[in-house]
């Protein structure tokens, strides 16, 4: 078994059976990690109908991660909503949120994760919902025009820092995931975002690959952002689109960046992101346990 600081992420049964993946079928993918060899593995509620189902489903899923005897570090709640312009909006993705933290505790989770807020986007009707939009659908996007920025952020401040508190209650902290298109899709809009928010349990997500393809300099962000981080999503990039390869596929300098996580003292998990449509990894499996051998070589001691 692979240490349990190293963490199959959700993007292992996503890039198997679909986004989401059916949750009334999450006791099947905790066996497929399990049998990779993980001890560790990130879950995920994906909006609304997925969440509940997870939810609905949360007294199976704890006997058999108790079954299988792993740890569930991260429970992943992605609600886009929570960045609404709508009020009323936002307010019942606050409450799906509370839920989602409740199944966090349920599941004994250190903390819960997110995407950062995505902009108040409007796409042509054609563009379908998926897991991070790419540059090409980014480009056809547009704002309200009758929004007004400063209420709206005014707004995106006041509702982040509720479900910061909501997380708190529930003994979680709150991850926010660096994408391309968000408002925290970098070292600096994370470091600004945490600034408004204020809140203590706000972290980064640290993300690898998509921090790379953005030409973040990812020694910096660990330098600038180590106190808010417990937890790495890690995979490779070429720097040229969104893509989650296996690490030696793509073009992070790896050895520096360990040396540099060494260096800051990390102590945090390291999950493995690898995988999703854009990616083209056609073994996923391989992949996985191929990843968790490098990073049990390379990172633990």
């Amino acid at each position: 078994m692979f240490s349990s600081s190293i963490v199959c992420c959700y993007l292992h049964p996503i890039t198997k059976y679909g986004y989401p993946p059916k949750a009334e079928n999450t006791v099947n993918y905790l066996q497929e990690m399990h049998d990779m060899g993980f001890r560790s593995v990130e879950l995920e509620g994906i909006r609304e109908n997925h969440l509940m189902g997870v939810y609905k489903n949360r007294d199976i899923i704890l006997k058999k991660i108790d079954e299988l005897n792993l740890n569930i570090p991260y429970f992943c709640i992605v609600l886009p909503g929570l960045s609404s312009p709508i009020e009323k909006e936002r307010m019942r993705n606050l409450e799906l949120f509370e839920t989602g933290c409740e199944i966090a505790q349920f599941f004994g989770t250190k903390g819960v994760l997110d995407n950062a807020p995505l902009p108040p986007y409007q796409f042509p009707a054609d563009i379908p919902v998926v897991r991070h939009y790419g540059q090409e659908a980014l480009s056809q996007a547009f704002l309200p025009k009758n929004l007004k920025w400063d209420h709206y952020w005014k707004d995106l401040v006041l509702t982040y820092r509720e479900a910061c508190d909501i997380a708190a209650k529930y003994e979680q902290t709150f991850q926010m995931h660096p994408c391309l298109g968000v408002l925290s899709s970098n070292t600096d809009g994370f470091l600004n975002f945490h600034s408004a928010v204020q809140r203590d349990n706000l972290r980064f997500n640290l993300d690898t690959a998509n921090q790379f393809m953005q030409h973040d300099n990812l020694i910096l962000s660990v330098y600038r952002t180590i106190e808010f981080v417990d937890y790495i999503h890690i995979s490779d990039n070429r720097g040229t689109k969104v893509e989650h390869l296996v690490p030696g596929d793509g073009n992070i300098p790896w050895d520096t960046f360990f040396e540099v996580l060494d260096r800051c003292n990390f102590k945090g998990h390291l999950g493995i992101d690898v995988g999703g449509d854009e990616s083209g990894v056609k073994d996923i499996d391989a992949a996985f346990i191929q990843t968790a051998k490098w990073l049990e070589k390379k990172w633990k001691k």
